[in-house]
C-alpha cells in the first residue's frame, strides 16, 4: 500500500446493489413473484424509478431493479449495458435456501429458466437460474455448520 491511500474503518454493512434490468415491472413479477423477494421502495424520482426489493424480514441488502441510463450512463453507454445485459455478462446474484431441492422444484415446474440443474459443490448444493433479462442467479443450500 502507498503512502497516500487511505482506508476507512467506519463502514458496516452493505445496503444497496443495483442489479440491471430491462423491464422494472416484469422484474417485479419476477423477483417478487417467483422468487418471493419483498419491494421496500418504489418510488417514482421523475428522473428515475427507484424500485428495491429485499428477501422477507431483511432490512439490508437491498436490490436496486435498475435500468439502464438513468443520471449516470450517457444513451450510448446505456445501449451497451442493455446488450451485455442480455448475453448475461453482467455477474450474478447468489441465494441462499434452506431446502434448495424443494425451491428448484417450484422454480423448474413454475417455468423459471434453469441453466444448471441440481449439483452437489465443495460448499453445499445448488442450481443457476437466469432472470427475464439475462441475469444469472445461483441458489444454494449451504451445510449447517453445527454438525
Amino acid at each position: 500500500m502507498n503512502a497516500n491511500s487511505t482506508i476507512t474503518s467506519h463502514l458496516t454493512s452493505l445496503r444497496i446493489t443495483s442489479v440491471r434490468v430491462l423491464d422494472q415491472d416484469e422484474a417485479h413479477d419476477f423477483y417478487c413473484g417467483r422468487l418471493g423477494f419483498e419491494v421496500r421502495d418504489d418510488v417514482d424520482l421523475g428522473f428515475m424509478r427507484w424500485l428495491t426489493i429485499a428477501l422477507p424480514g431483511q432490512v439490508a441488502p437491498q436490490l436496486l431493479l435498475e435500468l439502464p441510463g438513468g443520471p449516470h450512463q450517457d444513451p450510448e453507454t446505456a445501449a451497451q449495458v442493455r446488450d451485455l445485459l442480455t448475453k448475461g455478462a453482467l455477474g450474478a446474484i447468489f441465494l441462499s435456501s434452506d431446502d434448495v431441492r424443494a425451491t428448484f422444484e417450484q422454480l423448474s415446474g413454475g417455468g423459471v429458466e434453469i441453466t444448471q440443474e441440481l449439483v452437489e459443490q465443495s460448499y453445499g448444493t445448488d442450481f443457476a437460474i437466469r432472470d427475464p433479462f439475462g441475469n444469472h442467479v445461483r441458489i444454494a443450500q449451504l451445510p449447517d455448520p453445527t454438525e
